[in-house]
């Protein structure tokens, strides 16, 4: 990463460098088990020369991180030696212990980005007055959350615009935050997007120079305009809060940025209407193709069964973007696909899931959302009566033969779960997201309940399907 570029925060997105890394798997669990810029009151004078200054010195491997640090001295409103070393420890609590903190949706899960790997959102607009959140209680939370997806690839995207002198967290805590969360957090993030970068981002980089080690610091990405993430990440996905939208929308008039992502996805869907397959419904499938299982579907699964069974950390791992793309044009464009000769079983993992992803409804239907949701208000017996109901009577023909038949194959994946090391708890936090999502905002503990009611389909895939 070139360092000056990173500090700025000008020009495009930079270079995002992936990385695979094996996983462990979780044990299995129960069916819904709880599972205008603004102004910075402090003084920045003589800083950002000093950044600058510093940003120039590189070190000789090239990293843009080097010892030697930036007198902060008015930039946090805090003795910073002095919190530097006193960072302080709690216990994990219950998730329900954290509805003080849930319920500003501070973070939010919001589905897959390209490469089939979970983004969770941070905004910081909607943080609180400081004296309003105990920022201690914010980590716990932080990490209970991420708790649930680090076995997984996955990415954040950081919403800078927002952080004011009020409600900005000290020092103290963000280097606790990367101290504390270590290598079972960090090996499987593949990508931090700092959205809206400004000065001061600028000048912590350089603070926290002595602490973040070069490898961590090539996956931090600088984006300056939203538009730049529809490269990397399913834009109309994200959830952007209103106050993000309306400064891009000022910075995008004011700067008149290019826009460096192509329109082929438009192009694609023009061209080729009657064979598109990802991002239309299953019935424009099956009038197109004749057939109940869409083709993408059906050439995934099989692909995957003949030779990804035993192959650990399937469906977690994230896959070649590029190749991605190729594949999805091919299926769009009614061509065959090959996957065995793309060398890589991960392909067809990412794809399965993110044609799942962008249907234009979820395959478990928009009206089954509130119903799955409130499923763990039931005992055990009456939820086997209620989502066999929803199943047979409410979900669509279509819909319930594509959903037995992804099922069934996940199921076999359980089956090897000593190998590939993926349990029905591990598969529902991958497809969970992908299955059913609402109309609107997903709030983070509905995403637990969705999740287990994948867990459950999976686990109870006979009773439910063949009884």
């Amino acid at each position: 990463m070139d360092p000056d570029l990173s500090a700025s925060g000008e020009g495009n997105s930079q270079q995002h460098i992936q990385e695979d890394f094996p996983s462990d798997g979780n044990e299995d669990g129960h069916l819904f088990e709880s599972t205008e810029e603004p102004e910075f009151e402090f003084d920045e004078s003589g800083l950002e020369l000093a950044a600058d200054d510093d940003l120039a010195r590189e070190n000789s491997d090239g990293s843009a991180f080097q010892s030697g640090s930036i007198t902060p001295d008015g930039l946090i409103d805090e003795d910073f030696e002095k919190e530097l070393g006193t960072p302080s420890d709690a216990e994990e609590e219950d998730e329900g212990e954290f509805q003080d903190v849930a319920q500003h949706n501070i973070l939010e899960v919001v589905g897959d980005d390209v490469c089939g790997r979970k983004v969770i959102i941070f905004s910081s607009c909607k943080l609180p007055a400081s004296e309003k959140l105990d920022h201690q209680r914010l980590f716990l939370y932080l990490k209970h959350t991420l708790d649930q997806y680090v076995e997984n690839d996955y990415v954040i995207v950081y919403f800078h615009y927002g952080l004011t002198s009020k409600n900005k967290p000290k020092l103290s805590w963000l280097l606790q935050v990367y101290r504390e969360l270590d290598r079972k957090y960090k090996k499987n993030l593949k990508a931090l997007y700092l959205v809206h970068p400004t000065r001061f981002i600028k000048i912590l980089w350089n603070v926290f120079k002595p602490f973040i080690s070069a490898k961590f610091g090539r996956k931090v990405m600088y984006v300056n305009y939203l538009h730049e993430l529809k490269e990397h990440l399913h834009f109309d996905q994200l959830v952007v809060p209103e106050p993000v939208l309306q400064y891009d929308a000022k910075q995008v008039k004011s700067n008149k940025p290019p826009y460096p992502y192509s329109g082929d996805g438009l192009d694609i869907a023009t061209r080729a209407k009657q064979t598109q397959q990802f991002g239309v419904t299953l019935n424009h499938v099956r009038q197109n193709y004749k057939c109940v299982i869409p083709p993408v579907v059906e050439g995934s699964v099989e692909y995957l069964r003949a030779n990804a069974l035993d192959v650990e950390g399937i469906f977690r791992r994230s896959a070649n973007a590029r190749v991605l793309k190729e594949v999805q044009k091919k299926f769009n464009e009614g061509l065959p696909v090959d996957f065995s000769t793309e060398g890589d079983v991960h392909i067809a993992a990412v794809i399965l899931k993110t044609f799942l992803r962008e249907l234009q409804e979820p395959l478990l239907t928009f009206d089954l959302y509130q119903p799955v949701v409130r499923l763990h208000n039931q005992d055990e017996e009456r939820q086997m009566v209620e989502v066999k109901r929803m199943l047979r009577e409410e979900l669509p023909e279509d819909n319930y033969i594509v959903l037995k038949y992804i099922l069934q194959f996940l199921t076999e994946i359980v089956a090897h779960s000593e190998e590939n090391k993926m349990t029905s708890m591990n598969l529902s936090i991958v497809f969970g997201p992908n299955l059913l999502w609402p109309k609107g905002q997903a709030s983070l503990s509905s995403m637990g309940y969705l999740n287990s009611f994948t867990k459950y389909l999976i686990d109870h895939y006979r009773d439910l399907f063949e009884s």
